[in-house]
């Protein structure tokens, strides 16, 4: 029954729901030979309707996340998974987000199953930078920069100063941000922080890996040398 619970772990259905699938012959191997719950296939040659298995254990994906979606598995309104096939919330291991951007936040969101990717993409060790493209409700008033490369920008309720970030002038009220930690609404409550207030926000990087061509609700799996970009540092985001 090893292909049963290896199918049921990618979220297709229950293990009595794969073995009716089995006995209704909907499970192939490539060449489109009826499988049998006992048989013995590589994850790469077994269909299910036709369709190649998707991706074993230790999948990465990112989202380019639109607004008005929510980084949860229980919350009103849309759901981040609910931009994905119905049984990637299904999967053992749960498919995680690295990290949340929160509702109105739009843009690169990493999601996996892996524990062990996750936390080192999170670690502060790793160091992962975070790119933020923001336009903001007033023009700086030409300290911004400077306070915010300190390290030691305070944000309100919090007794410790934040790491040094990066901030660029991209127009009169558009800026582009990078920071080295992930705190709660970090972006947002640092230019509260200095009297302003952001009207959009874009997250276009992580590390080395950039949306390139990825458009609002569409997602896109992460082949290993992709993966590997978020470890690198951060590019110039085009």
């Amino acid at each position: 029954m090893r292909l049963v619970r290896m199918i049921a772990n990618l979220g297709y259905g229950s293990r009595r729901e794969i073995a009716m699938m089995f006995r209704e012959g909907r499970v192939t191997d490539a060449q489109g030979d009826v499988l049998y719950a006992d048989d013995k296939r590589e994850h790469a040659h077994i269909r299910v309707d036709g369709e190649p298995l998707d991706p074993p254990q230790g999948l990465c994906l990112m989202l380019n996340k639109p607004a008005g979606v929510t980084c949860s598995t229980k919350d009103s309104g849309r759901l981040v998974y609910d931009l994905f096939p119905e049984r990637f919330a299904l999967r053992n291991p749960n498919l995680s987000t690295v990290g949340r951007l929160d509702r109105e936040t739009t843009g690169l969101l990493l999601l996996t199953d892996d524990g062990g990717l996750l936390h080192r993409i999170i670690s502060p060790r790793s160091q992962v930078a975070k790119v933020y493209e923001a336009e903001l409700a007033e023009e700086l008033r030409g300290d911004e920069i400077a306070s915010f490369a300190s390290g030691t920008l305070m944000l309100e309720s919090e007794q410790t100063p934040l790491l040094p970030a990066e901030l660029q002038l991209l127009a009169p009220r558009r800026v582009r941000l990078t920071l080295h930690e992930g705190r709660y609404h970090q972006a947002r409550r640092m230019f509260a922080a200095v009297g302003n207030h952001v009207v959009r926000l874009q997250r276009v990087a992580v590390g080395g890996l950039t949306l390139g061509a990825l458009q609002e609700g569409e997602w896109h799996i992460l082949k290993p040398d992709e993966t590997q970009r978020i470890f690198d540092t951060a590019v110039e985001p085009t």
